[in-house]
């Protein structure tokens, strides 16, 4: 089914970014992802990639937001209950394949409200929160609804600090502030190895690109990695140097970096956190808080898990 999913990969312009073959194939490994496909009369009505880490255990890739069901658009006079019956009907064959993963979890697309066949046969749902910047390219009226401690960092960062924002910065220069704000934290970055491989093929499609906010010593502020296709664009990883928190930096590059990929979309996805700080710097955006399912079903026994968390 991967090679039926490639091809319609090519044709389907509707298919989230982080569900493309090629985005698996680049955070999980050609060899670690799969995909359920389901077909009437030989057109494909829905397809559900999935990660697989290890036999039987389902989860989500490093700097991936979202995956879930992927519908084909259906026509403007289809009924409501017409087409959440055959949908729900989709997912019940997708449950049904699923029963040979016994550990599960996913997060859907935010697009995705509806996760009742999966309730049914036993599933989880948590639900979590992203931050959608809409009308993007209408930076005026971006600029009006965020938050007056925002608008002041960026004008901070321009006009006192004078930082300049470049785009397409060096690798290096990227990873190295990147890892700077998990020092903070005292933690090491999670899968550089991974990131690297998805920077280098985003930049090579024209689909992402690294920005940096310089003062005019050369000093390198704050970074962001932003990618995009038609339906949105992404802030997948980011941050500042510790040194220069109080310059504002990191909000006049994703102001700079938003205003840039809004020649490819006219929506920005933050990707969300649930942590308190990170959520407040978002949501002073203007950005709206939006829901989505995280579904799980874990059936291995306690003894199972802990030799996997081990590796043993």
């Amino acid at each position: 089914m991967k090679e039926v999913y490639r091809s319609l990969c090519r044709t389907e312009a509707s298919i989230p970014l982080f569900s493309r073959d090629w985005w698996l194939d680049t955070a999980c490994g050609e060899d670690k992802w799969d995909v359920l496909v389901a077909e009437e009369k030989g057109n494909i009505l829905a397809a559900m990639p999935l990660y697989i880490p290890h036999p039987k255990i389902v989860s989500m890739p490093p700097y991936t937001q979202t995956m879930g069901v992927w519908f084909v658009k259906e026509t403007e006079d289809t009924k409501y209950t017409t087409s959440l019956g055959k949908r729900q009907a989709v997912c019940k064959t997708f449950t049904e394949a699923l029963k040979r993963y016994p550990s599960f979890l996913q997060n859907f697309h935010y697009k995705i409200t509806d996760w009742l066949p999966f309730y049914w046969e036993g599933y989880k749902q948590t639900t979590r929160y992203t931050y959608l910047l809409q009308h993007i390219r209408e930076p005026d009226y971006v600029w009006d609804n965020m938050s007056p401690n925002i608008r002041r960092n960026i004008s901070k960062a321009r006009d006192k600090f004078q930082i300049e924002v470049k785009q397409d910065i060096p690798l290096d220069d990227f990873l190295r502030v990147y890892a700077l704000s998990f020092k903070r934290q005292q933690r090491q970055p999670p899968h550089v190895d991974t990131l690297k491989r998805l920077i280098t093929k985003c930049r090579e499609r024209g689909q992402g690109s690294l920005w940096g906010g310089y003062d005019r010593e050369g000093q390198l502020h704050a970074v962001a990695f932003l990618v995009w296709q038609e339906g949105s664009a992404y802030y997948l990883a980011g941050g500042g140097d510790p040194a220069f928190r109080e310059s504002g930096a990191h909000s006049l590059v994703l102001w700079e970096g938003i205003k840039d990929v809004s020649r490819y979309t006219s929506i920005f996805d933050f990707e969300g956190s649930m942590i308190a700080g990170v959520e407040r710097f978002f949501r002073e955006f203007g950005a709206i808080q939006t829901p989505f399912f995280t579904i799980t079903k874990n059936e291995r026994s306690l003894v199972y898990r802990v030799r996997m968390k081990l590796g043993i």
